[in-house]
């Protein structure tokens, strides 16, 4: 297994995370963000949620505002594009992502597994690829009612307090998602755990990613 030493990169650095609803980037890749911030001098985030409303939108920006705190630069951009019916909206997403392109020159992309069994996170991974095609993107997974989690092949390795503080951000600022049977800390902390194992993590935790391309 080859090891790549996060603390070696170059600041500033810039992160591109993108999501489709108010909880995906957390999920899927909220360790990673908060190690990177506590890792690095300068670290600059653009972190955009295409499809959140109301009370969902105001999620956004308090969970983004906690995740993000320690970040030389931040921005927060929020969509309210249907939430289910993405592909459906496909010319006026892509649209946004084109539009984004001038905006941001991100060393990192956060995106969704392009195999997810979600149509919202399918599009949102394709249309990342078709607009950032000579980027460096890992697309991070969330577990779900779905069961299409994958093998991983890319991990980022947390310790327990990144690990505790992304499942208490999480429990903390997504109250509209806390009567939801899967939204509970032994699933987050079981995920973790299981990607942990997979990737020898000397304190048993990571997250996982998928890397398509990747030049060494």
């Amino acid at each position: 297994m080859i090891k790549l030493e996060i603390e070696e990169i170059a600041s500033p650095f810039r992160i591109l995370a993108i999501g489709c609803h108010a909880d995906d980037i957390e999920i899927g890749c909220g360790g990673t963000i908060l190690r990177l911030i506590a890792s690095l001098p300068s670290v600059e985030v653009c972190w955009i949620v295409l499809s959140a409303h109301d009370d969902r939108a105001e999620e956004v920006h308090e969970s983004a505002e906690a995740f993000l705190r320690g970040a030389e630069r931040k921005e927060v951009i929020v969509r309210d594009f249907r939430d289910g019916f993405l592909p459906y909206s496909g010319g006026d997403v892509k649209q946004f992502f084109e539009d984004l392109k001038p905006t941001v020159m991100p060393d990192l992309i956060l995106t969704h597994y392009g195999k997810d069994f979600h149509q919202d996170h399918r599009l949102t991974s394709e249309l990342t690829w078709n607009t950032f095609r000579d980027h460096f993107i890992l697309e991070y997974e969330v577990p779900k009612y779905d069961g299409d989690l994958g093998s991983p092949n890319v991990f980022v390795h947390l310790d327990e307090t990144l690990v505790r503080k992304k499942i208490e951000n999480l429990l903390t600022f997504f109250q509209t998602q806390r009567d939801r049977r899967w939204f509970t800390e032994d699933l987050f902390l079981s995920i973790l755990r299981l990607r942990g194992m997979e990737s020898n993590a000397p304190e048993r935790y990571a997250e996982g990613f998928y890397g398509r391309k990747i030049v060494l």
